[in-house]
Order: structure tokens, then C-alpha cells, then sequence
């Protein structure tokens, strides 16, 4: 029997459908909200409407859980690599041998770019920020990839699918060399996906690239843990714009725009502008209780999260990814001094214990980045490297969903009512 809910608007009595997923709270159906009521719903933000069914990624803030097609993220990372998790976010399920060799072997064919669209990266300054590269070459692949532009064709949205996820270290890796001068590098078929893209950002052709397997491991947790996170604002973006009938670079390329923006992507360059502004380990107890005087508007970036409100499952695994990268390359660096040193005070401190505002996974991974030398315009960059494989299979899950319909927000209009037209003498 299925569960309605009741809603009494000035006498009238509605009832509205209530929808059950698997986890999580229960849905109202207000579909047909307005067409019974005359009126819209308000939510600025979204923060209370589904805007979709999905069945790839589950969070439960509250008991900080992280699951991707109900696997739990911390078993996904102690036996997986990121590919075995792209395509589980792709298919719904971990692949055989079979399986796992043939994507593989897709991937690894797909890396390479079009020469000519190699030219492009020479329009843009060499100053340009990197990822408004990323936008602009991502968007551009449509000029390049007719054979998959027909997204009903479940074919050609996979051969899509696999372009984009194969081909985005090297666009990325590319946005930084351009950047610094040095040559546009090429994919190495012989490396895993972690490898090959460190390889790319810091190999030069005068020597050999050593990988260091600490490093590669931690680049491919990074990838893992920042696959996908629901329906946050970029992969929202990637929704809206795929409604539409956009093609999937079209698509991508917008949700690459949303991250961009410093509230949704930019979380791991703050800690570090933070870290900056912190100085010295001297100065961290005067930062603390800065940060627990509601008066001030200083904030303590990577602690704490909006979905969150325990510990941030990804966090635990990042946590110990960084201090082993950190170990590995015994790097003495003021700026990760005082972000251990915040980390233990953090963990220990009652009023961030109270709070629950622990360490996310932005804090680790800057730290991370900082390490590696890796600069603070390319943190956003390498998110959007993981993130893509979350877009595509959120695209194609909407491109196969019967009940999905192209994107149309209502408003609550507060402007001027009919206004009489004169023109000023």
C-alpha cells in the first residue's frame, strides 16, 4: 500500500505520494504539486529536493558512511584500484578478469589526444588559469569525436564514456606543462592510470620519471575517494546540461565550470591559503581560538563538512595516505608542520570534538599536493580528474531514466507587478 502524506492549504486537502528508496530519508512526490495547488515549492539550493533517483552513490552524513553502488568506500579503496571503481560507477558491478582487462585495455586506447586538438592548448595564455583550460579543451573535444555524439545510441554513450575518462589526466597533465613551459606530454600505455598521470605531469624528456609507488598509491586513493559524492553542485550541473540534450563533452564540461568555483572545488587551495595565513606553529593556538570566537570571521579551512556531520569517512583513509606520502619523502616544510600540528590539536581539542568539526578530506589531500609540489591552481584540476568518472555515470544513468525530464527550476518572482511604459523627457 503505498504511503501518502497529507498537505492542507486553505481548506483544501491534497495527498502526496510517499516514495521509499533503499537508504536515506523517505521522498515526497511533488510532482504534481503545482497542478493541484496552484502553487510552487521554495528551496533555495535544492537542499531539501531530490532532484532525481539514483542508484550509484549513497551518503549518510549523520553515521559517515560513503558507499558507491553500496559498496562501503573504505573496502573499496583497501581492494580496488580506481579503474575496478570507474567501472563499477559505470556498470553497477566490480568486473571479472575479463571485464577488467578489456576496460582497461579500453582506457589505455582512448589516452592519447587528436593531435590537432593538441594545438589548442597554444591559444590560451601562458598564464592562463588551468582550469579554465580544462573547460575550454574538454568543450572542444565535440569538434573532434563525431562517431559519439548520438546519445541515444548506448554505444556511442559508452565509447563517450571511456574517451572522457582515459582522456582527462592527459587534457590536465597538458594544462600544466602548458603552464610552466615545458612540452605537452604523450600517455604511457605501460603505466597504471595513477602512474601514467603522474608520469605526465612531471616527466621531461631529457630523463626518465622515477615513480615512487607510495606516491602513485596515494594519487590513486585520491582518484577513489573523489569518484563521486552524489548530487553536489557540478554533478547537478552535468544533469541540467545533459537534459537539455547536450552532448556528453558539452556536458562535462559544464560540470567542470561548477567545480571550478571556489565554495564546491576550491576547499584543498583554501587550507593551504589558511596555512599560509597561520604562518608559524607558534601562532596556531592564537588561529584555535580565533576559530572558536563566532565574532571572528576567521575559519579553520578542511575541518568540518557541509554533508558530514561526523567524521568524514574519506578523511580516515586520506589521513593515513598523507602521512605516509609525507614519510616517504621526509619533506621539511613549514606549511606541514602547522598542518600536523593542527591535525593533533584537532583530534584531541574537546571544542572540535564537540563541534565534530575533524579534519576532512580537502585538508589531507592539500597537504598531499603540497608535498608532490603540485601548485594550488592544479588541486581543482586533478578533483575534476577523479569527479569525471562520477559525471559520466550519473549522465548515462539519467540518459537511460524514463521519468527524467529536461531541467526547468521554478521561481518565486519579487519584482515590479505591471508597470504602465513611459519613456523619460
Amino acid at each position: 500500500m503505498t504511503r501518502k502524506a497529507t498537505i492542507t492549504i486553505d481548506g483544501k486537502t491534497i495527498e502526496v505520494p510517499i516514495i521509499k528508496g533503499s537508504c536515506g530519508p523517505d521522498v515526497l512526490d511533488i510532482s504534481n504539486f503545482y497542478q493541484e495547488t496552484g502553487m510552487f515549492c521554495y528551496d533555495p539550493g535544492f537542499t531539501s529536493t531530490a532532484s532525481c533517483a539514483s542508484s550509484i552513490t549513497f551518503i549518510n552524513g549523520d553515521e559517515g558512511i560513503l558507499l558507491y553502488r553500496g559498496y562501503p568506500i573504505e573496502d573499496l579503496v583497501e581492494k580496488c584500484d580506481f579503474l575496478e571503481v570507474a567501472y563499477l560507477l559505470l556498470y553497477g558491478e566490480l568486473p571479472d578478469i575479463s571485464q577488467r582487462e578489456s576496460f582497461e585495455q579500453s582506457i589505455t586506447h582512448h589516452s592519447m589526444l587528436h593531435e590537432q586538438l593538441r594545438t589548442f592548448f597554444q591559444g590560451f595564455r601562458r598564464d592562463a588559469h588551468p582550469m579554465a583550460v580544462m573547460v575550454g579543451v574538454v568543450g572542444a573535444l565535440s569538434a573532434f569525436y563525431h562517431d559519439n555524439l548520438d546519445i541515444y545510441d548506448p554505444q556511442q554513450r559508452e565509447v563517450a564514456s571511456h574517451r572522457l575518462i582515459a582522456k582527462m589526466p592527459t587534457i590536465a597533465a597538458m594544462a600544466y606543462n602548458y603552464s610552466r613551459g615545458c612540452p605537452l606530454p604523450y600517455p604511457q600505455n605501460r603505466l597504471t592510470y595513477a602512474q601514467n598521470f603522474l608520469n605526465m605531469m612531471f616527466a621531461v624528456p631529457s630523463e626518465p620519471y622515477q615513480i615512487n609507488p607510495v606516491i602513485a598509491r596515494a594519487m590513486d586513493i585520491i582518484f577513489i575517494l573523489h569518484a563521486d559524492h552524489e548530487q553536489n553542485a557540478s554533478t547537478s550541473t552535468v544533469r541540467l546540461a545533459g537534459s537539455s540534450q547536450a552532448n556528453p563533452f558539452a556536458c562535462i564540461s559544464s560540470g567542470i565550470a561548477a567545480l571550478w568555483g571556489p565554495a564546491h572545488g576550491g576547499a584543498n587551495e583554501a587550507v593551504l591559503t589558511m596555512l599560509k595565513q597561520i604562518g608559524s606553529t607558534k601562532n596556531i593556538s592564537e588561529f584555535i581560538e580565533r576559530a572558536k570566537n563566532k565574532n571572528d570571521p576567521f575559519r579553520l579551512m578542511g575541518f568540518g563538512h557541509r554533508v558530514y556531520k561526523n567524521y568524514d569517512p574519506r578523511a580516515r583513509i586520506m589521513r593515513k595516505a598523507c602521512h605516509d606520502v609525507l614519510g616517504q619523502l621526509n619533506i621539511n616544510d613549514p606549511l606541514l608542520e602547522i598542518a600536523l600540528e593542527l591535525e593533533r590539536i584537532a583530534l584531541e581539542d574537546p571544542y572540535f570534538i564537540e563541534k565534530k568539526l575533524y579534519p576532512n578530506v580537502d585538508f589531507y589531500s592539500g597537504i598531499v599536493f603540497k608535498a608532490l609540489e603540485i601548485p594550488p591552481s592544479m588541486f581543482t584540476v586533478i578533483f575534476s580528474v577523479a569527479r569525471t568518472v562520477g559525471w559520466v555515470a550519473q549522465w548515462n544513468e539519467m540518459m537511460t531514466d524514463p521519468a527524467q525530464k529536461i531541467g526547468r527550476p521554478r521561481q518565486l518572482y519579487v519584482g515590479e507587478k505591471n508597470r504602465n511604459f513611459s519613456k523619460s523627457k
